[in-house]
């Protein structure tokens, strides 16, 4: 028997910063994220229209001793040209209180990606000291083969940090795709373990108002389908059996896939992430084997 996977380690997703939460309620969730161990922190332009990156750096700036122990990332929404990277990354720079990111990311594939301006673009904020290493999120594989490739011929600073969706409703990097990533010296990073609350459960009668769901509508398009409401099936008869929750046993799932060097949570209060650290413990194996079996897709 294989030995169970090393959980990934925790990061701390901010997407709730300025649109679900409020700036104090926010500095109290940083506040405990940091006190549990937590340094990696994750952020974007697109969080809030840039409120999530002001309230971390209010946050970082009232504590300016920490932040040698800290990985701050944040991410550039599209369409991608050389001007709009300088300009965004000084204003993301800006509101963040830095003079230096430590990981930036495309914030998806756009076909704007694919200009050697752009790659040029990236390479310059990582030779000037900007930044520290670029990456891309919600990528597809092919696209990010090309892009290496690309990158590789031109002599250019490669993304040595891919982002995407994979909890047990949506794969988004699955293990294939993961192994691809460590042969390339590529970190990989995994977002919604609970699929925005979809794994939970409490939205088997109709979205909660409130909820992610709620308030950002387009997250129903990736989650209510049958092949999710399937996996959702699965997971809660497991849970059940084995006398856990969905949602404990969703975390511990995304937590413990191979190759994962961080999992991003998020949320509204410290009790969730206490959930999360409790998830990446040995006591979910039992219940993790039998998902592997009652449940074919794969990694």
């Amino acid at each position: 028997m294989s030995p169970a996977p090393v959980p990934a380690g925790l990061g701390l997703g901010t997407a709730t910063f300025g649109r679900e939460i409020d700036a104090a309620t926010s500095h109290r969730l940083l506040d405990h994220a940091y006190g549990r161990g937590i340094r990696h922190l994750d952020t974007a332009v697109a969080y809030s229209a840039g409120a999530a990156e002001r309230i971390v750096g209010d946050w970082l700036r009232a504590r300016p001793e920490i932040r040698a122990g800290l990985t701050i990332a944040t991410k550039l929404i599209p369409p991608f040209s050389a001007a709009a990277i300088e300009t965004t990354v000084a204003a993301s720079l800006g509101r963040l209180g830095l003079d230096r990111v430590d990981v930036l990311y495309l914030h998806r594939w756009d076909p704007t990606a694919d200009q050697p301006e752009v790659r040029a673009a990236l390479d310059g904020l990582v030779r000037r000291g900007l930044v520290g290493a670029v990456g891309i999120s919600n990528c597809p594989v092919d696209k990010l083969q090309a892009a290496l490739a690309h990158q590789q011929r031109e002599g250019l600073t490669r993304f040595t940090w891919l982002q995407n969706n994979q909890n047990y409703a949506v794969r988004e990097a699955p293990e294939s795709y993961r192994r691809f990533c460590a042969a390339q010296g590529i970190n990989v990073v995994t977002f919604s373990p609970l699929g925005a609350g979809f794994l939970t459960g409490k939205h088997a009668t109709g979205v909660v108002p409130g909820s992610r769901f709620a308030v950002a509508p387009a997250h129903g398009d990736i989650y209510f389908n049958p092949a999710c409401q399937r996996r959702l099936a699965v997971l809660t008869a497991t849970a059940s059996k084995h006398g856990l929750s969905a949602a404990s046993l969703a975390l511990a799932w995304a937590l413990h896939r191979p190759l994962t060097r961080f999992v991003l949570i998020g949320g509204r209060e410290p009790t969730q992430i206490d959930q999360a650290f409790a998830a990446s413990g040995p006591g979910f194996a039992p219940a993790l084997a039998e998902l592997e079996q009652a449940e074919p897709d794969g990694p």
